[in-house]
């Protein structure tokens, strides 16, 4: 059986901004996969929508992001 989930179709966003990467727990960081400007494919459920000087936006974890769009 699919759950209902996995027939939604997923989400295309523009990178706005990226963090530092990510840092993981011996201390190495691991550069963003993803840039300013990259057209990307998530998921219905994904981020966390926080308004910042009026304006809406999506925060993504990197590990949501299904596609890179060339």
């Amino acid at each position: 059986m699919i759950p209902d989930s996995a027939t939604e179709k997923p989400i295309k966003g523009q990178v706005v901004a990226v963090g530092e990467g990510k840092v993981f727990d011996n201390g190495n960081v691991r550069a963003p996969k993803v840039k300013v400007g990259d057209q990307v494919l998530f998921g219905k459920y994904a981020g966390t929508e926080v308004k910042l000087d009026g304006t809406e936006y999506l925060v993504v974890k990197e590990d949501d992001i299904f596609a890179v769009l060339g």
